[in-house]
Parts: structure tokens; C-alpha cells; sequence
């Protein structure tokens, strides 16, 4: 059984979320062994520099790095990553283990983003939209996404 691991900055403010996750959560352990790990969010002015944001994406990109093992497939969540139909994910998932890997970490950066370092530590840099969602949410998202393509892998109905 595949280990996945949702690796993300900051926590879950709002209890929909958490119910939402905790839902999945439950779906996938049919699935996989399913972790979630939460680092800490780097506190920022509510005016930011540039230089004030690249240290805060350097500081949680090493904590991020420091939790990756170094046999494992990472695929961190980035506004230029691909484009993935949730039929392509399936065929991914799939893949992974036939590649040897029994570790598979996505990774969802805080409000700032990714650094670059984590970004090329990636295996496969995948995009949920062109469009901008809150990182707290792209979690619930990649969540149901992850379970549908592991349905979708073992032919059930769920995907339509």
C-alpha cells in the first residue's frame, strides 16, 4: 500500500475544512496510509517586502525539505506546474509504485507560495488551476483529487 503524505504550511482555520479533510482522510485509508503533516506558517507584515517574502519561502522551504525523505516522490503544488485531467493523476498514482516508490509526498506551501529549492526538489510540479485558491482550500481539493484518482485506478463509479 502506498504512503502518501500531504505536507503543508500553516493549519486549518475553518472547521469545514477540517471536516472536509477528515472525510477524505477516512476514503483514503481504503487507498493508502494517509498523513497529513502541518509546519509552521512564517509570520509576515501585512505589507510585505520582496526580501521579507523570500526569507519566509527560504525558512518554510528548509523545514519542508528537512520532512522529505530522500527516496520518496514529491509532487509540490505550484501555479506553474501541469495541468493534470483527474484521469492523468489516476494514471500517476499508479505509476509511482511500478517506479519503486512506496513514499509518495505532495506539498502545498503557505500563503507566499513555494521556494524554488522545494520546487525543484519535485519530481512533478502539478497545478490545480490557472486560477489562485487559498492554500487552505487546495488542500480539501487535493484531497478529493487524490481519492478520485485512486477510484478512478481501481474502476469504480465515482468519476464520471
Amino acid at each position: 500500500m502506498l504512503n502518501v503524505t500531504i505536507l503543508c504550511v500553516g493549519k486549518l482555520k475553518e472547521q469545514y475544512l477540517t471536516d472536509a479533510c477528515r472525510e477524505y482522510q477516512k476514503r483514503l485509508s481504503a487507498f493508502c496510509r494517509l498523513t497529513i503533516q502541518e509546519l509552521p506558517e512564517s509570520r509576515l507584515p501585512d505589507d510585505p517586502s520582496d526580501k521579507e517574502i523570500a526569507q519566509c519561502l527560504l525558512k518554510e522551504g528548509e523545514q519542508i525539505l528537512r520532512k522529505i525523505p530522500k527516496d520518496a516522490f514529491v509532487i509540490p503544488l505550484c501555479i506553474e506546474g501541469k495541468l493534470l485531467s483527474s484521469p492523468d493523476l489516476a494514471d500517476r498514482l499508479r505509476q509511482i509504485p511500478l517506479m519503486g516508490k512506496s513514499q509518495l509526498i505532495f506539498v502545498i506551501g503557505g500563503s507566499w507560495g513555494l521556494s524554488d529549492e522545494v520546487k525543484a526538489r519535485g519530481d512533478l510540479r502539478l497545478s490545480m488551476s490557472p486560477m489562485t485558491f487559498p492554500h487552505q482550500l487546495a488542500r480539501v481539493m487535493l484531497l478529493e483529487q487524490v481519492y478520485r484518482g485512486f477510484m478512478i485506478g481501481n474502476g469504480n463509479k465515482y468519476h464520471k
